[in-house]
């Protein structure tokens, strides 16, 4: 749990130009691609920090320089700028399978996508597609379009969002796009992601890399993302791109053909090279941020511990841990805290009204909770779309300058429901419960005679569907297996 904003790679950010689609579809031209100008270069600048700070700051293994090196050698295919030292390509500490560019020459990729991948063909595809959008002018475009539609909000500002659906409640908090850094990583349209593969896949074709590897990215990246819903027990679920983003077996389809239009015969894809710079590689959730372990958030760095009810989800994200069920959503996070836990209480009610809302006049009530010092207060409020729900915000105090918080919000008449016993489950971790927490890292293993999917898969740090991540890190379907002296990826302590 850090204070960063959260989006999803293939639902907020992939980069390129125009290019003939190759698949039937009417002909685009290639828009011509102008150099970066000096305002961009301004504008990329200042937000380059507060991106960073968002997304968990710059990843410090090893494997920086090398994906640096990597997207410099692809940014300058897009004609923004012939000079490589032109763009910063930064590899970013999250656990989120993420990757976007904002003009000015500035690139970014998560360190989860990169585990995904397996050769450096495709880490180059989506840099390439990331840099693709800068080279359209999609953010121009977006921020045009959001200014327009006059989006509420300023950076970091916390609205009241819920909305009642027919799976239970929506979004629980649902947050103002401003300007800045924000402005810039709003989400494509489904033919401005298409404008990117196709880029992405002309830029490797001429930096002599093997075209159709966006395609095989698409394809792995569509596999963890149905696989991240069956883990979380939504089989059904609609991956968060589908709604404006293209089909991911038709995009992987498209991407296909559209490599095999470029009649390249380059098969350069760096595999080896890619898989030696990708050991170690730190997977999944950052301990210094926060675990979740099957119903339990544990935060070794803050030293606290909780567990969600039976029934729901948990999801620890850049600025809160979020837990969702039918009956109800709830959000962990931290705020300033001078001492007062009262204020404290309602100043969240505050930033939860928004700028110009009004305060309900919160009752304040006390506690302990293993321990610690409590402060609670809740209160009927409506939606933007006038549902009454009831929203309750309970404090935990754990220091002298230290305090944190849920948000729970449920159906008009349920008051806390059944987070109570969320409630009642905060508690300071132990030295040694702490200290036991581990980081998970990728490990490259040399199959060997008698290997199988199975017996690798059991060397995996899950406790779950150990063949399917193992399956879907590999990028292996059906009843595929390694063969015996190549290297694969799994994920161990």
């Amino acid at each position: 749990m850090a204070r960063k904003m959260m989006l999803l790679w293939l639902g907020g950010a992939l980069l390129v130009a125009c290019a003939t689609t190759g698949t039937g579809e009417a002909a685009r031209e290639i828009r011509t691609v102008t150099a970066m100008s000096q305002a961009e270069r301004q504008q990329g600048a200042q937000a380059h920090p507060e991106l960073l700070a968002e997304f968990g700051g710059l990843y410090q293994g090893p494997q920086a320089a090398y994906v640096t090196s990597v997207g410099r050698r692809i940014a300058v295919q897009s004609s923004l700028s012939s000079q490589q030292n032109d763009f910063t390509i930064s590899l970013l500490n999250s656990s989120v399978n993420n990757a976007f560019a904002i003009p000015g020459g500035y690139v970014y990729v998560t360190r989860q996508l990169m585990a995904l991948m397996n050769d450096e063909a495709e880490l180059a595809g989506v840099l390439g597609h990331e840099i693709g959008h800068v080279a359209a002018q999609h953010s121009k475009q977006r921020q045009q379009a959001a200014q327009r539609n006059s989006i509420l909000g300023v950076l970091g500002q916390v609205l009241v969002g819920v909305v009642a659906g027919d799976s239970g409640l929506g979004q629980l908090l649902q947050k103002g796009i401003g300007t800045g850094a924000q402005l810039l990583t709003l989400k494509f349209s489904r033919s401005q992601e298409y404008e990117a593969d196709d880029l992405g896949i002309r830029y490797l074709a001429s930096a002599g890399y093997d075209p159709r590897a966006l395609s095989s990215m698409l394809a792995s990246l569509a596999a963890q993302t149905a696989l991240d819903s069956e883990v979380r027990g939504q089989d059904s679920a609609v991956p968060e791109w589908a709604s404006t983003h293209p089909d991911p077996a038709s995009r992987v389809r498209r991407a296909l053909d559209n490599a095999e239009a470029t009649h390249s015969t380059s098969t350069l894809r760096n595999a080896d090279i890619f898989l030696t710079n990708l050991d170690g590689l730190l997977y999944g959730e950052d301990p210094k941020e926060g675990i979740v372990q099957g119903r339990q958030f544990l935060h070794p760095a803050f030293r606290l511990k909780f567990t969600v009810p039976s029934g729901f989800s948990i999801e620890n994200g850049t600025r809160a841990v979020s837990i969702v069920g039918q009956s109800g959503q709830a959000q962990f996070t931290a705020s300033t805290y001078r001492g007062d836990l009262d204020a404290y209480v309602r100043g969240i009610f505050g930033q939860l009204a928004g700028e110009g809302g009004a305060v309900p006049s919160i009752p304040i009530e006390h506690s302990t909770v293993n321990g610690l010092p409590v402060a609670y207060g809740s209160a009927a409020m409506s939606n933007q779309s006038g549902t009454r729900l009831d929203v309750t915000v309970v404090a935990y105090q754990f220091g002298p300058s230290a305090a944190y918080h849920f948000v729970m919000v449920t159906p008009a008449g349920q008051g806390m429901g059944a987070f109570s016993t969320m409630v009642g489950s905060m508690a300071r971790m132990s030295a040694a419960e702490a200290g036991a927490v581990r980081p998970r890292r990728v490990r490259l293993v040399t199959v060997r005679q008698g290997d199988t999917v199975q017996s690798l898969a059991a060397r995996m740090a899950y406790d779950d569907h150990q063949v399917e991540r193992f399956m879907v890190l590999n990028a292996l379907t059906g009843a595929a297996s390694p063969r015996v002296g190549s290297r694969v990826k799994i994920v161990t302590y």
